[in-house]
């Protein structure tokens, strides 16, 4: 049976209401209506690795939606608080894996990350080792042997990715709930301190920054020589990759909380607002915009040239910036937070009702559904 959740449109303001003010329930079990974590896909040589809202790492094969290993599950010791008998509880699970040859990591809201082995499930390594960090609410970026990881505690941690050995860490002024992105020699982070950091993946030195008006969770965009990012002072900002210096910004009406993509030339913008501005990457000029009537938090995928969205209230879109034409390719039924993930012409969705669903991007076929929860 499938677990109750949050209407559609609301489940963001009220996750974003619930970590940043630390509300915690007074109660010996874990709330329902509190959503259970949004991991989206990885894929790696025809393998789906994510979160299942279970809190567990499931790893399937997408030709047979066969499972490799069994789940590998994530668990936290519960509050003794209130009269309450100490147990375990899942540990929701936000951010995205990421995928090497040989493990797998994948970051939890409990403050641990963790490297499995890809072939096998079997736990590698943990970090930290014996404490934790506050919530881990983004996902890992590994690029040239190092992995790095931001964490609510404001902090940005570089690690060796065989070993799991701390080599830098970096201090923001505020929590960090997005992922990283790496483009050559340079790591690029937001924080709620509402500023984006560029930093040197060498030691973690500041190159520069740039400061907003609103918290930015937002994964940056690196792109012609060009950081593309949201905040949540409704901007959409362009800054030049060298110094940080604003090429351009653009207003929406509400938050931009997905990252954006670039297809041809143009940025595709997705905004809780519930619409996608597609605008010049050079100059931020207004090419289209597309009013999809529900919020978007998931991060969209290009596949041969169409531009793929998922909104919350379940619909999957193409969009034709040329044309400014949108068309529905599916209709899921399910609320939808987890970003797309694609591969040889197929899309890869996981919903709020813990359902990874496997759509055709030219037709919007439904080749296949997968229910992750246990029987």
């Amino acid at each position: 049976m499938k677990k109750k959740i949050i209407g559609k449109g609301l489940l963001l303001a009220v996750l974003l209401m619930v970590l940043v003010t630390g509300l915690a329930l007074p109660t010996c079990q874990p709330a329902q209506a509190i959503p259970r974590g949004w991991s989206g896909v990885a894929i790696a040589d025809g393998a789906l690795f994510l979160g299942s809202m279970e809190g567990k790492l499931v790893a399937l094969d997408s030709a047979t939606q066969q499972r490799l290993w069994d789940d590998v599950p994530f668990t936290q010791k519960q509050s003794s608080s209130l009269g309450c008998q100490q147990g375990t509880l899942a540990v929701a699970i936000y951010g995205t894996p990421a995928v090497t040859a040989e493990l797998v990591y994948i970051t939890g809201y409990n403050g641990k990350l963790y490297a499995i082995n890809r072939q096998t499930g079997a736990s590698r390594w943990v970090y930290p080792r014996e404490e934790v960090l506050d919530p881990i609410v983004g996902g890992v970026v590994v690029a040239e042997g190092k992995l790095y990881f931001g964490s609510s505690d404001g902090v940005l941690y570089a690690l060796d990715a065989a070993t799991g050995d701390k080599l830098w860490t970096f201090a923001s002024g505020g929590k960090i709930w997005g992922t990283p992105a790496v483009n050559g020699a340079t790591v690029y982070i937001g924080s709620f301190d509402k500023k984006l950091y560029a930093l040197n993946v060498a030691d973690g030195g500041l190159k520069w920054q740039f400061e907003t008006e609103g918290a930015i969770v937002s994964t940056p965009l690196v792109y012609d020589g060009t950081v593309y990012f949201g905040s949540f002072d409704r901007y959409l900002y362009a800054l030049n990759e060298t110094d940080g210096q604003l090429r351009w910004k653009y207003q929406g009406d509400n938050w931009f909380w997905a990252r954006p993509l670039v297809d041809d030339g143009i940025i595709y913008a997705a905004s809780v607002d519930g619409k996608v501005y597609a605008l010049t990457a050079d100059k931020g000029d207004t090419v289209a915009v597309f009013d999809l009537e529900s919020p978007v938090s998931a991060s969209p995928v290009s596949v041969a040239g169409n531009v793929i969205m998922v909104v919350e209230a379940g619909r999957v879109y193409s969009l034709d910036a040329g044309t400014r034409q949108k068309k529905m390719l599916a209709e899921l039924g399910e609320p939808v937070y987890a970003s797309l993930a694609a591969s040889d012409g197929v899309i890869y969705i996981h919903s709020a009702d813990d359902v990874l669903h496997a759509v055709n991007a030219q037709t919007g076929a439904e080749l296949w559904s997968f229910e992750l929860e246990s029987e």
